[in-house]
């Protein structure tokens, strides 16, 4: 259910019927006539001195074409979306299981694969670090050059002594909150198709998320102009951050440019798994203290984040961390620190939610856990502390301001859910079954943020085939910006669905419009088409009045072309086509712009703040300690919905990835290896696993004045669920959640101490 009820917003996704019936071409089902088959060989050690590599069997093994090491690159050896840092080719040192060695080209995937097999390296294993305590101990192996941590934060503001402002707080809750590795469990597998063109340039078939930043990676590797490389980047299957780095294409590219042939990628589950980037596991510990009316006094946040082996975005998520650490709350003395740390585990990096979602699992669960200590509803304890529309951000930054927080606050107590929240609710016909419901309140932050290069753009044109078309740098990866864009066309100039054609996610036909991560591309596109229209829309009306006569103050734009605005007939005076046809120099207009940023502040500060509040019902079965959300109620307030049912998909697929989140999904490493490298037993919900009823309210005013549009909702869906569960599993059993995802066990286990001690009570 949505609150949106223009019914000529309910389209249907214009690339929808194709994806539900297979017929969709993704980029890694694309095949070329005499192409190869590339193949990476991937560490055995998590870490260890690479004494030699010999390829020569590999080489000889007929059927094979390339075979590439460190010494064929013939560029820079090294990529990473925020500085280059991870080697393409590992050639002394490998730092985690998914280390690349060499890469093979062969007739067959079979022959790539046996290729493999034949290479004989030789290692002399390292001590082993995979735990990122032990990685900051004095004396640790240093995985790289700087040493072992990455990036360290911190956020101040108060008293410095905040030791001494605790010992004056009425209340003091201090817990230690810890997050798992999550995987981004994407349908379609990193993979791609490498061309060589005839002219020189390579065209790289291949799911991103910015097509522009692997092109420019790209160019450094190969040692070869930008614009010679083309990047192909839309359709995919999935990517929720995973896909915003480089995976297989630098391998691709390398062996396209060595064998002048295409070469076909595509990894395995198993490949996915061990070199693909997941969420940041982090131990976040906590202390926050009230006075005794509940007025938050003092907050102080400790975050350990294992970054993995390489950087990758470890330094931003860091960062969104420790700015997002305070919820969306005003506290008067605030001491937040943050490292982030190498270890020698798998890669973390960019996922949904960007760290959000692991902080506010500890922030939110501190305010349940403050609210019962002083005796108050955790929802009016909320209310108490509440960031007002005026006051800075969590950084002291200028925000923009809204009413978001309060009106969701408000909308919340309407769920359904909620009076089942203000009391005990019904128990399950069964004894053993309990249930119980429990809430969230969020703030997240869109956009890269300050002092982050955030630029963007777009290009409309009249075709000459008469269609409207718009052209964008970002990628359809199942976010539905198809649908989205083509809603916010039909709002900008009146036409019809028919008169539109999309140009997006391919380098040579669009203009840079920066990553599509962020929750960012909504309020792009939208700002773009406000600033394209006027130029567009008087140089078509200024064609169509030398053709009809009509002067141009009196025509406008419509459904088929340009209509004349006292006829009531519905009749267009000039079609597009015709406009096309009689133009002598193209109708066009193209815009360049940055995503709105806080005027001053600190880097990685954040500008447009989106707010949300999630509901749910559980039950708990207290002999298997197993978890199943019944019902989850969604208010986001996110200005204007563009497009109604993307938005409900969205919060629906973002809650869902959530719940795995929270209750099943760990990509558990011992000792720098995946225990789990399959679907087989890593466990994503499955729709009987998805609660039986989602609703999704949408708030969608802005405050008058506010000329920065719709924001997106693609991560806002996604990172308040798990304390709201949390909250809801407590209610239901008396048990406090510390360490996602739920342990059945420790529920039993916690249960059983509970009761053994009202009994002896």
């Amino acid at each position: 259910m949505l609150l949106n009820r223009n019914a000529k917003k309910w389209i249907i996704r214009p690339d929808g019927k194709e994806k539900v019936t297979g017929e969709l071409r993704y980029l890694t089902d694309l095949t070329a006539p005499g192409m190869l088959h590339g193949k990476v060989l991937r560490s055995q050690y998590p870490h260890a001195w690479i004494l030699s590599i010999d390829t020569t069997k590999a080489k000889q093994l007929p059927g094979v074409r390339v075979v590439l090491t460190a010494d064929d690159v013939p560029g820079l050896n090294l990529f990473g979306i925020a500085f280059p840092h991870q080697p393409v080719f590992c050639h002394d040192r490998v730092r985690y299981i998914g280390d690349a060695l060499v890469s093979v080209a062969a007739d067959t995937e079979e022959l790539a694969e046996y290729a493999l097999s034949l290479i004989e390296v030789v290692y002399e294993p390292l001590p082993l670090v995979d735990n990122p305590e032990t990685a900051l101990e004095a004396g640790t192996i240093m995985l790289h050059p700087e040493g072992n941590l990455l990036h360290q934060t911190s956020l101040q503001h108060g008293d410095k002594n905040i030791d001494a402002v605790f010992d004056t707080c009425a209340q003091v809750v201090e817990e230690t909150y810890l997050t798992p590795r999550q995987m981004h469990t994407y349908m379609e597998t990193e993979g791609g198709l490498f061309i060589p063109e005839v002219d020189g340039r390579l065209t790289v078939y291949s799911p991103t998320q910015h097509g522009y930043k692997d092109r420019f990676q790209l160019a450094r590797i190969l040692g070869i102009p930008e614009e010679q490389i083309r990047v192909v980047s839309s359709p995919i299957g999935g990517s929720f951050g995973g896909k915003d780095e480089l995976n297989v294409q630098p391998f691709g590219a390398l062996m396209a440019r060595k064998s002048g042939k295409p070469i076909k990628m595509h990894n395995s589950r198993r490949e996915s798994v061990i070199s693909g980037i997941k969420r940041h596991p982090m131990r976040i510990t906590m202390k926050t203290g009230t006075d005794k009316e509940g007025n938050l006094i003092a907050h102080q946040v400790r975050i350990l984040a294992d970054t993995g082996a390489y950087a990758t975005l470890g330094c931003e998520v860091l960062n969104f961390a420790t700015e997002h650490a305070i919820g969306p709350y005003t506290i008067p003395h605030v001491d937040v620190e943050g490292k982030s740390v190498y270890t020698n585990n798998g890669v973390s990096g960019e996922f949904r939610g960007f760290g959000g979602n692991q902080v506010i699992f500890a922030v939110e669960s501190q305010i349940e856990r403050l609210a019962e200590k002083l005796g108050m509803d955790a929802w009016e304890l909320r209310k108490r502390n509440l960031r007002q529309p005026a006051d800075p951000g969590p950084m002291g930054q200028q925000i923009v301001a809204t009413e978001g927080a309060a009106q969701v606050w408000a909308k919340a107590q309407e769920s359904p859910l909620w009076a089942k929240r203000a009391r005990q609710p019904a128990a399950a016909q069964e004894p053993w079954l309990r249930r119980g419901v429990g809430a969230a309140l969020v703030m997240h932050g869109a956009g890269l943020g300050l002092g982050i290069p955030d630029h963007s753009g777009g290009r409309i044109e009249l075709t000459p085939e008469g269609k409207i078309q718009a052209s964008f740098g970002f990628e359809e990866f199942g976010q539905g910006l198809y649908a989205a864009l083509t809603l916010m066309l039909q709002d900008c100039f009146g036409c019809a669905a028919d008169d539109i054609s999309i140009v997006i996610g391919d380098t040579d036909r669009v203009p840079s419009s920066g990553s599509s991560t962020a929750s960012r591309a909504t309020t792009m596109m939208w700002r773009a088409l406000q600033r394209l229209k006027p130029a567009f829309v008087l140089a078509l009306l200024e064609q169509a009045s030398l053709l009809c006569g009509i002067p141009a103050a009196e025509l406008a734009t419509g459904a088929g072309g340009i209509h004349h605005k006292g006829d009531e007939s519905g009749e267009p005076v000039v079609t597009y086509a015709e406009a096309a046809a009689a133009a002598a120099t193209p109708i066009l207009a193209h815009t360049e712009f940055d995503y709105p940023t806080t005027p001053e502040g600190r880097v990685g500060a954040h500008y447009l703040y989106s707010y949300a509040a999630a509901i749910v019902e559980v039950e708990v079965n207290v002999l298997t300690g197993r978890v199943k959300v019944l019902q989850t109620d969604h208010v986001i307030a996110a200005g204007p919905v563009i497009n109604p049912m993307g938005f409900l998909g969205q919060i629906e697929g973002g809650s869902v990835m959530a719940l795995g989140y929270t209750l099943t999904e760990d990509a558990v490493m011992k000792e720098g290896r995946y225990v789990r490298q399959n679907l087989d037993t890593y466990l994503v919900p499955t729709f009987s696993d998805s609660p039986l009823r989602i609703q999704v309210e949408a708030i969608e005013e802005l405050p008058e004045g506010d000329t920065f549009g719709p924001r997106g909702v693609g991560e806002i869906g996604s990172v308040g669920l798990a304390p709201a569960i949390t909250a809801a599993v407590r209610q239901a059993t008396g048990v406090w959640v510390n360490q996602l995802p739920i342990s059945p066990e420790d529920i039993v286990q916690s249960i059983d101490w509970l009761e053994g001690v009202e009994a002896s009570d």
